[in-house]
């Protein structure tokens, strides 16, 4: 009976310890994420910040559909893991670029250009895109969040060039209106070419180019 009692404390202490031990574990990796996530939260405190949400296979093909006859620079906003960058220069069409906060995400992106062969075709920065020009690329991809698409909206007017395009993910813009729509649901996306861009005016009709490059002249002001 006494050995029994031993041997079941010994049982019960070394259960305690590996209680404890998973505990520390578990909150010293706590800890290790929060220190890493820190620098990629923060921004959110000073602008909207786009979350890691993954495309699908389905998204990516919408997205290389509604590019279909365009060429030259594309840049996509808050790149994750880069799989809309390199599926686009596969495509041969573009020079990419992927912005993107995380910089963890940013050479995983380059290790998958890479892989494919496309890393001379493409360029991973990891930067924050409410303070990078986008006037030098001609097509332009969000996935964005419903939250930052009005101040992109009022970004995009300042710096999409004459003949830039964006292709809209998940989210609309609220007041322009798209040359085409591609998918349903959360596949949808959305494109919106500089020269068909419309805006919707307080009255509800929409307002033609003309009238979105007075608001760009007067953003400029």
């Amino acid at each position: 009976m006494e050995v029994t009692k031993v041997d079941d404390g010994k049982r019960s202490f070394k259960g305690r310890g590996v209680g404890l031990a998973l505990v520390g574990l578990t909150g010293g990796t706590a800890v290790v994420l929060s220190v890493v996530a820190a620098p990629f939260v923060a921004p959110a405190l000073r602008k909207v910040c786009l979350p890691y949400v993954p495309a699908t296979t389905i998204q990516v093909n919408n997205v290389l559909r509604a590019l279909r006859g365009r060429s030259g620079t594309l840049v996509d906003l808050g790149s994750g893991d880069g799989r809309i960058v390199v599926a686009a220069a596969r495509e041969g069409r573009f020079k990419c670029t992927g912005i993107e906060l995380n910089p963890w995400l940013v050479w995983y992106s380059r290790w998958s250009a890479w892989r494919v062969g496309v890393s001379s075709n493409t360029t991973f920065t990891t930067a924050d895109l409410w303070r990078t020009n986008l006037t030098p690329h001609s097509n332009i991809v969000v996935f964005g969040v419903q939250e930052m698409m009005p101040d992109l909206e009022a970004k995009l007017e300042k710096e999409l060039s004459s003949d830039g395009c964006v292709v809209a993910c998940r989210f609309p813009f609220p007041s322009w209106t798209p040359t085409a729509t591609l998918g349903e649901d959360i596949d949808t996306v959305w494109l919106y070419q500089r020269p068909k861009i419309t805006v919707t005016q307080d009255n509800g009709r929409p307002a033609q180019e003309n009238d979105c490059m007075a608001r760009d002249t007067h953003h400029n002001t």
